[in-house]
């Protein structure tokens, strides 16, 4: 399974909890916001990483100060043109036919 595989079960997955999908894959200079949904009124920026295999390590190791300081750029430039209240960041860990769902990613 590839990086968009990976992604397009975690949007099934978030879609069968009810959550609204706005953007796929949000780009902005140095970084990149694979999810952005709501949970209810809650904007939601999620990253995913999956694994097959224990080779690489596991895949919730990959999300790192470094990916986190990426991310939170994006974001703030996400909310300078959609200001919301309410906001989560989430992981989503794909190995294999497994989901772990983070809520709340403490930065």
């Amino acid at each position: 399974m590839k990086g968009k595989e990976f992604e397009e079960l975690a949007v099934s997955y978030l879609t069968s909890l009810g959550y609204r999908i706005v953007e796929r894959n949000y780009h902005c200079q140095g970084g990149e916001i694979d999810i952005i949904a709501y949970d209810g009124k809650t904007l939601v920026f999620v990253e995913v990483k999956g694994g097959n295999s224990k080779a690489f390590g596991d895949p919730a190791e990959r999300i790192d100060k470094r990916k986190l300081t990426r991310m939170l750029r994006c974001i703030d430039k996400y909310l300078s043109l959609h200001p919301a209240e309410d906001i989560r960041i989430d992981a989503l860990i794909v190995r294999g036919e497994e989901m772990e769902h983070i809520k709340g990613i403490e930065i």
